[in-house]
């Protein structure tokens, strides 16, 4: 009988630790609307809370009757938590727009249309299930004190020949995301290597100076403020931008080679509980970024192909099965070895 009760035990522990670890992690959370209010939609999304509350927030002020839920998460995690059934959400928000087609190619979004819909251009929509709402530029974040007496990387090329020649002052004091495990990272990786070959080499320069890695935009931010880090790589520059407690710190650069503009992206999942919110929702997204209204939370730029302003060129990445190449599993298990063997260098 102990024997039999104790091998109980171990099973149920076995169990509960097979359940956290396959538990996503959650990054914050919050509630908007009437909190005790019984009808609620729940979001799970990687844009931070304080960039995206007023649109919510706009949102949930139209129905005292509703709660919204909102989860934020990183791309990965996002993906984790609706492939495992690890949370009952209504809408998927993603920077990761190739991780959101995927979904969708996967059978784990449902199709929606709607007078809002029909103002979203080809290029900004898949198949009646995926919609952008934004278009945002992947940008260099730096900290001007650690450029003091330098001229400041117009291009990548510009930026590679600054690292190499004053190596002992930038090492350990660059960023870039961890795109084995950041969903955005990886996405704006595989563009890069697209666009040039010129990724590559730096990608080697930077691996031979100890860059370190971060999950998100946020965390390279914060470390280019303190001067932690003297120059961040690929971060999202609408993140940056917002950050206007931080101006007299950091310095945003779009490179004038080219800059990678993404889509961020909506769609209504599958196994959703309260769909019709969830399309309400989405409309309202899309009626700030496609109709008259402006976007409360950042400007929106429209470049359905490659644009030149300001003497920088604007390379926007469209919704498309193109964008599914790089998420096969033998085509991304080489880009990471690849990119990891350029990174050797990273601790």
């Amino acid at each position: 009988m102990r024997v039999v009760t104790l091998l109980a035990a171990l099973i149920c522990a076995l169990s509960a630790w097979i359940s956290l670890a396959q538990a996503f992690e959650i990054e914050a959370e919050a509630t908007y609307g009437n909190a005790s209010a019984s009808e609620r939609l729940k979001i799970i999304s990687t844009a931070d809370i304080d960039l995206f509350a007023p649109v919510i927030e706009a949102f949930a002020g139209t129905d005292a009757g509703l709660a919204v839920d909102y989860t934020v998460v990183s791309s990965s995690e996002l993906m984790r938590a609706i492939y495992d059934g690890g949370g009952p959400y209504d809408l998927a928000i993603s920077s990761a727009m190739d991780l959101q087609t995927k979904l969708s190619n996967d059978g784990l979004t449902r199709a929606h249309g709607s007078a809002a819909t029909d103002l979203v251009p080809g290029w900004a929509a898949w198949r009646g299930h995926v919609y952008a709402f934004s278009q945002e530029p992947a940008a260099l974040v730096i900290s001007p004190s650690a450029f003091d007496g330098l001229e400041v990387p117009r291009t990548r090329q510009e930026l590679i020949t600054l690292l190499r020649d004053h190596a002992d002052r930038f090492r350990g004091r660059v960023a870039t995301y961890d795109i084995a495990a950041s969903g955005l990272g990886y996405l704006f990786a595989t563009q890069d290597a697209r666009a040039s070959e010129t990724y590559w080499r730096l990608t080697e320069v930077m691996g031979n100076l100890e860059t370190r890695l971060y999950c998100c935009s946020g965390q390279m931010i914060e470390k280019v403020s303190t001067g932690e880090i003297a120059v961040a790589y690929n971060v999202l520059g609408s993140y940056a931008r917002a950050r206007t407690d931080l101006a007299d710190r950091i310095q945003v650069i779009e490179l004038a080679d080219y800059t990678t503009m993404m889509l961020r992206t909506a769609a209504i999942l599958r196994d959703a509980q309260n769909p019709d919110r969830a399309g309400a929702f989405l409309d309202h997204l899309i009626r700030a970024a496609w109709g008259p209204e402006e976007v409360p939370y950042y400007p929106f730029t429209r470049y359905p192909a490659e644009t030149t302003h300001d003497n920088v060129t604007y390379r926007p990445i469209r919704l498309g099965p193109g964008l599914l190449v790089y998420l096969d599993a033998m085509k991304r298990s080489r880009f990471l070895y690849s990119w990891q063997d350029a990174m050797r260098s990273v601790p």
